[in-house]
């Protein structure tokens, strides 16, 4: 089917834009998120297509007063992948690799949000990340993430935010690829084995420079992916040896507090101290949600609107996926910075340096 991308010089195989193989998990997505220098107020985008389930869905999150509001929307593709919009919910590229705008327009919610990206340094790329169940591929995808500043306005009901690039800091990511998304496989691989994921995210602004980590480990706690950056003057710093050592939250999975160490190319150790102020759940933004999970087909033009109170943890599947707000800590040689970002957690499955071996053992 020939699209508006068509017109476009960026085709890399011989057939139309729309098409992506074979592989029905295929996904493109935006994510965004935002916060004060507090971190009192924090909001994040997602926005996605799926080409081989012709759909396409987005959502955004604002936390204010210690209330998560999610917004979240869902429609029929059409193939037409340049077109990022979905129902009130629009994400524009102004200048590719430097701003981006997030719009929503949704009056029967009573929200209202006009917000630019400009990126503080250039996007990182991530290596690629594969995964596999056996015999069978259950994750390929390449992710680019960048830090940057907001400006802009948020409306919600009778409350108006004003966001400056002087306060507000955050950080984006572009992945594509497959990922399980919509529907599950109706034929499971055996022999059936207890799922397992243990993964940790860690993009970080501070007044100079920025850092971003994360790990991937096996259920024995070697990294089976790993990577850590930092930028400053316009330059990106890749680290090595990178360390973690981790402390939980008594009778939870929640981490207390994430010590980091990397080495630069000279040898030098750098090293992070992660607090976590409070968290937010990644199924407002459609992770692992049970209706509105990624890829589900909700009709044309749906949407839905919930909140959740963020003094209350729920340790329910769907609320294991979080990002932690976090105040950042960051050593390098006798300098100490002090930064905020977020501690993305997704921790299921056995973990021997954790001492988890079921599914969620470890909650009480």
């Amino acid at each position: 089917m020939i699209t508006k991308g068509d017109d476009y010089p960026i085709h890399q195989l011989p057939i139309p834009i729309s098409e992506v193989g074979t592989e029905r998990n295929f996904y493109d997505r935006y994510f965004f998120n935002g916060y004060n220098e507090n971190g009192s107020i924090f909001f994040a985008t997602a926005l996605c297509v799926y080409p081989n389930l012709n759909l396409i869905d987005g959502s955004f999150v604002l936390v204010i007063d210690g209330t998560q509001h999610n917004f979240r929307y869902s429609d029929i593709l059409n193939q037409e992948r340049l077109d990022t919009s979905v129902g009130s919910l629009k994400v524009v590229v102004i200048e590719p690799l430097k701003e981006l705008r997030i719009e929503v327009d949704d009056k029967e919610k009573g929200i209202r949000v006009e917000l630019n990206f400009s990126g503080r340094f250039e996007p990182m790329q991530e290596p690629r990340m594969t995964m596999k169940s056996g015999p069978r591929t259950t994750m390929d995808s390449t992710r680019m993430t960048q830090h940057g500043l907001w400006k802009g306005q948020i409306s919600f009901k009778d409350r108006e935010i004003d966001v400056s690039e002087q306060e507000y800091k955050g950080s984006r990511d572009r992945s594509w690829g497959v990922r399980p998304v919509g529907l599950p496989d109706s034929q499971m691989l055996p022999p059936l084995q207890i799922p397992q994921f243990y993964w940790l995210w860690a993009p970080a602004n501070f007044d100079n420079c920025t850092s971003h980590l994360y790990f991937v480990d096996d259920l024995l706690g070697n990294p089976t992916h790993s990577h850590c950056v930092i930028q400053k003057n316009a330059k990106a710093n890749i680290l090595n040896n990178l360390k973690k050592e981790i402390s939980y939250k008594e009778g939870t999975r929640r981490i207390e507090e994430a010590r980091f160490t990397a080495e630069t190319q000279d040898g030098s150790e750098i090293s992070w101290i992660l607090e976590p102020k409070y968290h937010i759940y990644m199924c407002g933004l459609g992770y692992m949600h049970p209706e509105w999970g990624h890829g589900h087909f909700k009709g044309e033009n749906q949407s839905t609107y919930d909140s959740y109170d963020l003094n209350e943890d729920m340790h329910d599947p769907p609320f294991l996926h979080i990002q932690a707000i976090c105040d950042f800590t960051l050593k390098d040689k006798n300098e100490t910075k002090k930064g905020l970002g977020v501690l993305e957690e997704l921790l299921i499955g056995p973990h021997a340096p954790s001492g988890f071996k079921e599914l969620l053992d470890g909650y009480k």
